[in-house]
């Protein structure tokens, strides 16, 4: 049997830098995968993924094992090492990714997170993380962020804490890898929506469901079904990310989200007109496969749209009969669901709820419905 081909292939895990939303800490395994804490239901609904859907949901990789190792410097390191019930379709060579490796503490968590982004980014300011400045300074005014989102790494943070202080050493965590959506994209621009009108799972305390209902009543999420999670949006101009985390987007009134969507389009000096048609259409599209889904309640999960910040010769020529990259969808859009840790559906292994619901999830087709109207009146000039 193969033993660990640590010369080969030792990898250091990175936080996800264009994580924008979600309490999770989202990892990076490779340049095309990313990897996240498994949970049962989400594994459920990856693996009995209606076809339809495919095209909306990043693709489901396999699983990881990850266990966390200290040094004599507290230095944590957490090493993934591919496990079993991983499809093929991972690719390469079985022994070359056998031990992923990275290495983190805390106080070099924030120099790795620099050293991953890509040096064109112009990192102006130091990621130094401090939770308050997510929130607003005296003025009730948010910090413009001048570099990389930060959102991944507070996640990240709080993550490696709780492990190093919850287990120990040798017990083994599952991950999930799944595709990075966005790895195609040199500037990318993502809006992270929460879509329905519910948000608890099935399986929620009543505590936590009574918060999570509360959370939805105060916000868009009970007027238009959506509400704002996170964003990043490149500025041409400047050079830099202009991001909004979920605290933003939970005070936002509608004419707010509205105002917020918007802004996502700018990315930089103009409205990026040419954006808005083939987003409409993709999110039609999901529209008409999520009415076809009896039983499925996709509560809690996101809703990402994705393109990219740096603006192509083509964009401007598209006005032109035929732009030079003709039907291959020039504006390269993508709009993805995510996260299905809170999934239902008829016939899941892992279901909290044994009474499966009946027809469509309503509360997301009422938040996609909204979402699709805003689009369109941006698009008429409103």
């Amino acid at each position: 049997p193969l033993g660990p081909a640590e010369g080969r292939a030792a990898v250091l895990l990175q936080p996800f830098v264009h994580q924008v939303g979600g309490h999770t800490s989202m990892l990076t395994y490779d340049e095309h995968t990313i990897c996240k804490p498994l949970v049962s239901q989400e594994l459920s609904f990856y693996e009995s993924l209606p076809l339809a859907m495919r095209q909306f949901t990043p693709q489901y990789k396999g699983i990881v094992s990850v266990h966390l190792k200290k040094d004599s410097l507290g230095n944590l390191t957490l090493i993934a090492s591919p496990g079993l019930g991983q499809p093929d379709s991972a690719g390469g060579d079985p022994a070359a990714t056998l031990w992923h490796k990275c290495k983190w503490s805390h106080t070099q968590v924030t120099k790795t997170f620099k050293d991953s982004c890509p040096g064109k980014m112009l990192l102006r300011t130091d990621l130094q993380y401090h939770t308050d400045s997510l929130l607003e300074d005296a003025n009730g005014k948010q910090p413009e962020r001048k570099s990389y989102n930060p959102w991944g790494l507070h996640c990240h943070r709080q993550h490696l804490n709780r492990m190093s202080s919850k287990h120990n050493e040798n017990k083994l965590h599952q991950f999930l890898l799944l595709e990075n959506v966005v790895s195609k994209y040199s500037y990318p621009c993502i809006l992270d929506l929460k879509m329905g009108t519910r948000q608890h799972g099935d399986d929620a305390s009543e505590e936590k469901k009574a918060r999570h209902i509360k959370k939805c009543e105060q916000s868009t999420s009970a007027s238009l079904g959506v509400r704002i999670c996170g964003m990043q949006v490149y500025q041409a101009d400047s050079g830099h990310f202009l991001c909004k985390d979920k605290y933003y987007g939970r005070k936002l009134s509608a004419e707010g989200f509205r105002q917020t969507l918007r802004q996502f389009l700018c990315s930089g000096n103009q409205l990026r007109t040419d954006l808005l048609e083939p987003i409409i259409l993709r999110l039609k599209a999901l529209l008409a496969v999520i009415r076809r889904q009896s039983s499925y309640r996709f509560y809690s999960s996101s809703l990402l749209i994705i393109y990219d910040g740096q603006e192509h010769k083509e964009s401007a020529d598209h006005h032109l009969p035929f732009p030079k990259t003709h039907g291959t969808n020039p504006s390269r859009v993508d709009v993805r669901m995510i996260d299905f840790a809170h999934t239902t559906f008829k016939g899941s292994k892992s279901n909290p709820n044994p009474t499966p619901y009946d027809g469509p999830d309503h509360g997301y087709i009422f938040g996609l419905e909204n979402l699709i109207k805003i689009l369109q009146s941006l698009s008429e000039g409103k």
